[in-house]
């Protein structure tokens, strides 16, 4: 981690710029629109002026109280959009101004006057779940659900003397440790057939062949998937794919039903939470949950949440920090002049050297993918290119 420290990782300031100036761009046609559906100009930012807009002026119904009055926060706004543009826009305007303030335009004054690189502080222990974490600047937040967020990834390069980027990724990293941890049979046989698990999920779910699941029932199916992991309640899950929780509660009995083993591994982590007062990874590393017996409900349930993801998403963290250590040993060892110079999740960034691509993408690939054994293949994507966002894969 030091070292990945020390080299830091290129940036091309010129391409933030551009970027600034088109969200700027961007910005300035959301504000018209935003005072134009509003009746009139205000403070975007104030959320007081906002409440007024939107309760008083515009008469939209009230989602959520405050102490200091009825809430503007994301989750009333989505609520809101389906049924006004301002809500909308609202959204929109907020995602990318705080995209600007916090990477376009933070990023290019944070490059080291020596080097011209990004050299980021990278935390063992700042996360309850045993991932890394990356400070001053933070790496590990820079949004890939958005194109424009996306688009930052773009200004990440390789350095002087260095042929382009190489990123691994651990494909659905997590589910596959579920399938091992609960030892589920069904689950595992769709990892070991190397199926689409989110079609494979949804075909069990709404009860058709795999080849006739539509693109909506797969996302679907990617959200329980994933919810599952994260202990997601019939209300999340209905809030997050904006559908009523008795529909949602159907899907989540569904994916139990079809996958009775997960069921009752996630209840089991539950209960030897309340009885020992911790989880513990693959590999043995515990999180104390003292919680999980708390008098109040929500505090209660929000610790059932973690007892459930901490061994998934722990043993996940473990097993890429084992195969960071693999990796370097290993190219150390094959005297190669690339270098691993970022972490994210369950993603590594390499600088490749001129003529080490092949050889560095094989031992990368088969590090990350026999650093452990588990019941199910362990699968790792690779790619190359010139920059983070441009990337082809690499067989």
């Amino acid at each position: 981690l030091f070292g990945m420290e020390e080299r830091g990782i290129a940036l091309d300031a010129g391409v933030l710029a551009g970027l600034s100036a088109k969200i700027d761009k961007r910005l300035e046609t959301l504000t018209a629109g935003i005072y134009d559906a509003a009746g009139g100009e205000f403070n975007i930012n104030s959320p007081k002026q906002l409440s007024e807009v939107l309760f008083e002026r515009l008469k939209l119904p009230v989602i959520k109280k405050t102490k200091t009055g009825s809430s503007t926060d994301e989750e009333v706004l989505t609520r809101l959009a389906r049924g006004h543009e301002l809500p909308q826009m609202l959204l929109e305007y907020r995602q990318i101004a705080k995209l600007k303030t916090t990477y376009v335009d933070v990023l290019p004054t944070l490059l080291d006057r020596r080097d011209r690189r990004i050299h980021t502080t990278f935390n063992q222990t700042g996360t309850e779940t045993g991932r890394l974490s990356s400070s001053d600047p933070n790496l590990q937040n820079i949004p890939i659900k958005t194109p424009l967020g996306r688009s930052i990834r773009q200004a990440f390069v390789a350095g002087d003397g260095y042929d382009g980027l190489l990123c691994a990724d651990y494909s659905q990293i997590e589910l596959r440790i579920l399938a091992h941890l609960s030892a589920d049979p069904v689950l595992t046989s769709a990892f070991k057939k190397n199926a689409d698990v989110h079609r494979f999920t949804a075909s069990l779910i709404f009860g058709v062949e795999e080849k006739d699941v539509a693109d909506p029932m797969r996302e679907n199916a990617k959200r329980v998937n994933f919810g599952i992991v994260y202990g997601m309640s019939a209300y999340g899950l209905a809030k997050d794919l904006g559908i009523d929780p008795k529909t949602a509660e159907t899907f989540i009995d569904e994916y139990f039903t079809r996958y009775p083993r997960v069921k009752a591994f996630l209840d089991a982590q539950v209960e030897a939470c309340r009885r020992q007062g911790y989880v513990a990874t693959l590999l043995g590393r515990r999180r104390y949950i003292p919680e999980i017996k708390n008098a109040n409900a929500a505090v209660r349930q929000f610790a059932e949440r973690q007892a459930i993801n901490a061994p998934i998403q722990g043993t996940a963290a473990d097993l890429i920090k084992m195969a960071m250590i693999r990796i370097d040993q290993e190219m150390k060892k094959a005297n190669l002049v690339s270098r691993m110079v970022l972490q994210v999740h369950d993603e590594l960034v390499f600088e490749v050297a001129e003529g080490e691509r092949k050889k560095l993408s094989s031992l990368v690939r088969a590090a990350m993918e026999n650093v452990m054994s588990l019941s199910v293949p362990l699968k790792v994507s690779v790619s190359a290119g010139k920059n983070w966002l441009e990337t082809e894969e690499v067989s």
